[in-house]
């Protein structure tokens, strides 16, 4: 199953809110679909969802018009929408009931989920007497509760302590092996890739690099090396500054804890920089390229934005 946006164009007024938005998803994969504030995910969310028309392009599914009638949805929004006054355990029924299950399929279902968030003590609780974080767990397991095809999530590891984020980590990634489709938005960098090989960043309503993270950061030149000395750092950095050749292939050296960071003026420098460490009597433990983080490229496509 594959879910593709095809030119999805949205304004609302004399605001053009989405320009030719173009992606596709497949089942088993989990797509990080990022931009800053205001960017257009929230809108392309909720188009995915049929809350809006767009004004042009499709949505479709296995390369149709997705039948809103044969496909699932489970959505977690950034805004918490469950009702505080009512007990966990009636209105998980509740909205169940409103996804089509039966009293008794949403009842066990949702003793199901609860249990696979560390939250069973919580059926009977009302929403408002939990903590921030066991409320987002509750909300997450009611977005997954009519097993739903396609799994949204908008923010879902917002406010939580490093335990229950594990919790939820694992909730998610069994959708992704169930063969759901996942849209992942988030603004913390780490989670997106932990659980996602592609992602789409927008950038005022328009698709500014999209693909696999890995080809992503390849893109980007490869002159940046760090290197870890067996010996002392500082000794070793000394050693590496008094060879004629450092000076002509390197245009930067920095010391980051145990490592030594080297900035080369041409990538094609590292053959060059390798044979001068193996000529050194102070052996090396590891050296690797250092690629552009996730967030460093998010900055980089999306900054610009006002």
């Amino acid at each position: 199953m594959t879910l593709s946006l095809k030119n999805i164009c949205k304004s609302f007024g004399s605001k053009q809110v989405l320009k030719d938005v173009d992606f596709t998803v497949s089942a088993g994969e989990s797509l990080g679909y990022l931009g800053r504030n205001g960017a257009g995910k929230t809108t392309t969310i909720r188009i995915i969802t049929d809350i809006f028309r767009p004004d042009s392009g499709q949505v479709l599914l296995d390369g149709k018009p997705i039948d809103r009638n044969k496909v699932s949805v489970g959505y977690l929004p950034e805004e918490r929408g469950l009702y505080p006054k009512t007990k966990v355990g009636e209105q998980m029924i509740y909205i169940g009931e409103l996804k089509g299950m039966t009293q008794a399929d949403a009842k066990k279902r949702a003793m199901q989920l609860l249990e696979e968030v560390e939250g069973a003590e919580y059926w009977s609780k009302k929403l408002d007497t939990l903590s921030k974080g066991n409320q987002q767990k509750i909300q997450l397991a009611i977005a997954v509760l009519n097993d739903p095809d396609i799994v949204i999530l908008d923010e879902p590891f917002s406010g939580l302590d490093p335990v229950n984020a594990t919790i939820l980590k694992r909730l998610i990634l069994k959708q992704v092996s169930l063969g759901k489709i996942v849209l992942f938005s988030s603004h913390q960098m780490s989670y997106v890739e932990e659980f996602c090989e592609d992602i789409v960043i927008l950038n005022q309503g328009q698709i500014v690099v999209g693909g696999k993270i890995r080809d992503i950061k390849r893109t980007y030149p490869r002159n940046r090396l760090a290197v870890s000395p067996e010996g002392d750092i500082e000794t070793f950095l000394a050693s590496l500054t008094n060879m004629e050749l450092w000076h002509k292939i390197t245009s930067n050296a920095a010391l980051k804890g145990e490592e030594l960071e080297i900035t080369l003026k041409d990538p094609e420098n590292k053959k060059d920089l390798i044979q001068m460490l193996t000529a050194l009597p102070m052996g090396v433990d590891k050296i690797h390229v250092i690629e552009p983080t996730l967030e460093e490229i998010f900055v980089e496509k999306a900054g610009d934005q006002v």
